[in-house]
């Protein structure tokens, strides 16, 4: 216990909001790499496309969780 917390629920939080957080600070990076290599309008949509997915998967994993708890 952990400030009152189990580690089930500290590793749900951080794997949760922590992942969160990691997405939107590689939305930032990516934005930053295609604004630095002048990518264009075409390879800024490439790469946010790339991470885009990796995003939908984790949104889809979440709610694939809330569905099987039920």
């Amino acid at each position: 216990m952990i400030f009152g917390l189990s580690e089930e629920q500290i590793a749900d939080f951080f794997l949760t909001y922590g992942v969160g957080a990691f997405i939107l600070l590689m939305l930032f990076i990516i934005g930053q790499l295609a604004w630095q290599s002048k990518a264009g309008k075409f390879g800024t949509m490439i790469m946010f496309i790339g991470l885009g997915l990796g995003i939908l998967g984790f949104v889809a994993k979440i709610v694939l969780q809330s569905i099987l708890e039920r």
